[in-house]
């Protein structure tokens, strides 16, 4: 009788154990579509370009940061943004995948950090659906999700987690107005 109560004992106490480690893991970040701030930055103004209208620092102001996205599905939903990646406009530096900076013709983006991958989407394209229309552009640079605020990043904020910073030609394309700035899309791997 003491075998059967400590094997049901040891079975309880695994059950709770597993089941206390699967809750801790899906609150991880990029777990389960989970993707929470994992610090704050504080703000710091300096010279924004404005050409295609960017949310710009503020001293004080404190901007979450984010080293996941959610995850990439068949149907990602994201946030498309406006973005130069010519050299002197809003694009900040030259882009990171190919240390180059991409006319406002070409059908380029930049992703969050957590879904650029450290790299690993350069060069591809992505397939993005907004307004009943698609088009295919190539991933060249990270919208950075972890730091802003400096010159490197035209004193822009952190980028959201679910960014697909898109070029001019992009936007045109999907026959999108450039003065909003901001449209839900879905993308996918291409």
């Amino acid at each position: 009788m003491a075998t059967i109560r400590g094997l049901a004992t040891i079975a309880v106490f695994l059950l709770v154990a597993l089941s206390t480690s699967h809750i801790a893991s899906s609150l991880r970040p990029g777990t389960l579509g989970v993707c929470r701030a994992s610090g704050y930055l504080p703000g710091k103004a300096g010279h924004c370009e404005k050409s295609n209208d960017p949310d710009c620092c503020e001293d004080g102001k404190r901007y979450p940061q984010y080293h996941c996205s959610p995850p990439v599905t068949a149907t990602t939903k994201a946030v498309l943004t406006l973005n130069s990646f010519e050299k002197g406009k809003d694009g900040g530096g030259p882009s990171e995948c190919d240390n180059s900076y991409h006319s406002d013709k070409e059908l380029v983006v930049a992703l969050s950090t957590g879904w650029f991958e450290n790299m690993a989407r350069c060069g591809h394209r992505i397939k993005i659906t907004a307004n009943g229309k698609s088009v295919y552009a190539k991933v060249v640079d990270e919208c950075d999700s972890v730091y802003g605020c400096d010159d490197e990043h035209n004193y822009e904020p952190p980028c959201a987690n679910n960014i697909v910073d898109a070029s001019p030609a992009v936007w045109n394309a999907l026959g999108l107005d450039q003065n909003v700035g901001m449209e839900d899309i879905t993308w996918s791997q291409a």
